[in-house]
């Protein structure tokens, strides 16, 4: 079970059915350096729990390191493209592929930047029958094509982008997220990485009032 205190988070091994989080052993944060250590204590302490892929990651911190540095320069900004249009690149292109952990927990992160409890169960299903703007499904046409089939992408597709109203910088953007979660998503295939049970019900109820 995972532990709150001040600077130790114990990491659960197993998940509610007893099996495994992941192939390999996922260890504490106590190890690490110490920018890496508050860092991830700041995401548990945002989130009420620590990530799975952190405490995987945490066994290699050089590697846990570049992994947050791409991601917060990817995901966190504002520009071209919205926090919540950033994480529907994620959940469609993992749900091409099969990446049950990053669906998961992107589809949890989804629900909270769009404030919309749905949207991201319809995107991992049929991302064609969700509510969009013609901009957003532009972003999404190329980047599930970019994401099934990447030696298919030519100037037309972005060119669409173009017509659609994205500057080069954003466009950039799009391909950059599905090129990084598509190395997300094969590290969590080929660690079975499991997500962690809070992600589940993340953004679909309303938080608990004291």
């Amino acid at each position: 079970m995972t532990e709150r205190s001040a600077g130790r988070i114990e990491v659960r091994e197993e998940t509610t059915d007893g099996s495994a989080v992941a192939r390999f052993a996922v260890t504490g944060i106590e190890g690490l350096p110490a920018d890496l250590r508050d860092r991830l204590l700041a995401i548990r302490e945002k989130a009420g729990f620590l990530p799975n892929v952190f405490a995987l990651l945490a066994r290699r911190p050089e590697e846990l390191r570049a992994f947050l540095a791409w991601h917060d320069a990817l995901m966190e900004k504002e520009t071209g493209l919205s926090r919540a249009e950033r994480e529907m690149i994620v959940v469609v292109t993992s749900a091409a592929n099969r990446c049950l952990y990053c669906v998961v927990a992107h589809g949890a992160i989804l629900r909270i930047r769009a404030k919309d409890p749905v949207l991201a169960d319809i995107l991992a299903i049929d991302w064609r029958k969700a509510p969009l703007t013609s901009r957003q499904r532009a972003m999404l046409a190329f980047a599930e094509k970019l994401a099934r089939e990447p030696w298919a992408v030519e100037e037309r597709d972005i060119a669409a982008l173009r017509e659609a109203g994205f500057d080069d910088e954003a466009i950039w953007d799009i391909g950059a997220i599905t090129a990084f979660f598509a190395a997300s998503n094969r590290l969590a295939h080929f660690a079975d990485l499991r997500p962690n049970p809070e992600f589940f019900t993340l953004g679909r109820l309303p938080c608990p009032r004291p």
